[in-house]
């Protein structure tokens, strides 16, 4: 079936299936052969589920979109993936910071992979279908009225609930990254 590809394409999409057939709950009534196929004819997106993947985002399917057409896909490792982490949330937190600057920042890495951070609202959604973030946190996407006050979002899971918080755009830590989606 997929012949054309690359190899490290073909096994992206072996790692992708792997990943689908064993947590089935997470796309309920949907079937690999159908997201293959969307896969395949498109190598942007592959590309950048490849970079979601070796930052450690392990993506998996979540959604369909019946309006566009389009299977949406999530970073679902355990924790915010871990080559992600230790980044303040965009370049004007970056650039704000005095002494210590990080290294990257949220926004500008999702670019770059091809990706958009979560909202709050997907970041719940995919609380739903698993415990992640018990031990580490993520950025999600800041509304902009949040943003001009100098302010940036991050959510994570303690005491088995989701709890969002604020935090200063230029803050960063070891223990917090980023969770992206990509639409195929």
């Amino acid at each position: 079936m997929n012949k054309g590809l690359s190899r490290e394409f073909r096994e992206l999409l072996d790692t992708l299936k792997a990943r689908f057939d064993k947590n089935m709950e997470r796309h309920l009534g949907m079937e690999w052969p159908k997201v293959q196929g969307k896969l395949e004819g498109n190598n942007e997106k592959l590309s950048s589920l490849k970079k979601m993947e070796s930052t450690g985002g392990e993506p998996d399917v979540v959604g369909y979109d019946k309006k566009t057409i389009e299977y949406i896909f999530y970073d679902c490792s355990p924790e915010s993936p871990v080559g992600r982490r230790n980044v303040c949330y965009d370049r004007g937190g970056q650039e704000a910071r005095k002494a210590f600057k990080s290294k990257n920042n949220a926004i500008d890495m999702a670019a770059a992979l091809g990706i958009e951070l979560l909202t709050e609202e997907q970041y719940r959604e995919l609380q739903k279908l698993g415990n992640f973030d018990t031990k580490t946190s993520s950025w999600v996407k800041t509304p902009s009225d949040i943003r001009k006050l100098g302010g940036a979002l991050f959510a994570d899971r303690r005491y088995d609930k989701v709890f969002v918080y604020h935090n200063s755009a230029p803050s960063y830590y070891s223990v917090r990254g980023f969770r992206g989606s990509i639409r195929v």
